[in-house]
């Protein structure tokens, strides 16, 4: 036997129109949740009547199709996990304004190559100590032109490395520890960088 709720509604009712009476049919299309018996007054915005001109006692009403873009709008995820020279650079990021000690890995302190190790460490990339073999250590060599974020890049016959850690057009910045007596800044690469560039590479 069909649950009441399922039994078609049965209102029927006569609207007496100018010229004479028509028949009308209402139907009550149910919303989500039950309606409480306090806001059955109160909120008319959860009921929707429709009324329609019938021709015959079995013509059905029709509701008019919806306008607009229906299509479903992707949800970004903000769960994807960022690429691993985006993770690097993040962990870098975090390190901006620790002082450059020579010899030092962290996490108070860093000298150049220290602090690219430390960054990629935490990202689980094992990377060398020294900036000689960091270069070497990858056989993906990245030309000037083609730098992105996370790579790493030498300069001064590979005896100083930085984090390339933002890139807008031809325009390039980088995460590294400078020398005594600085700091772990983000710095744009300018034309004293680019003439000096000994090299870079991706080590992911």
């Amino acid at each position: 036997m069909p649950n009441a709720d399922d039994r078609p509604p049965s209102l029927g009712r006569r609207v007496k129109l100018a010229g004479g009476l028509i028949a009308a049919t209402v139907v009550i299309f149910p919303v989500a949740g039950a309606l409480q018996p306090a806001q059955a007054d109160t909120a008319p915005n959860q009921v929707a009547e429709v009324a329609a001109h019938v021709s015959g006692p079995r013509a059905a009403l029709a509701t008019p199709p919806i306008k607009g873009n229906t299509a479903k709008h992707k949800v970004p995820n903000s769960a994807e996990p960022l690429t691993i020279g985006a993770a690097a650079v993040a962990r870098a990021k975090k390190q901006i304004g620790k002082p450059y000690v020579w010899g030092a890995t962290g996490p108070h302190a860093f000298d150049c190559s220290g602090l690219v190790q430390w960054a990629y460490k935490k990202t689980g990339v094992h990377l060398p100590r020294v900036t000689y073999e960091q270069y070497s250590e990858f056989d993906h060599k990245v030309a000037w032109k083609d730098l992105a974020v996370g790579d790493l890049v030498f300069f001064s016959g590979q005896n100083h490395v930085g984090i390339i850690s933002k890139r807008k057009g031809k325009k390039l910045w980088m995460i590294h520890a400078p020398h005594s007596g600085s700091y772990v800044q983000q710095v744009k690469l300018d034309s004293y960088r680019r003439q000096t560039f000994a090299g870079a590479v991706r080590p992911s």
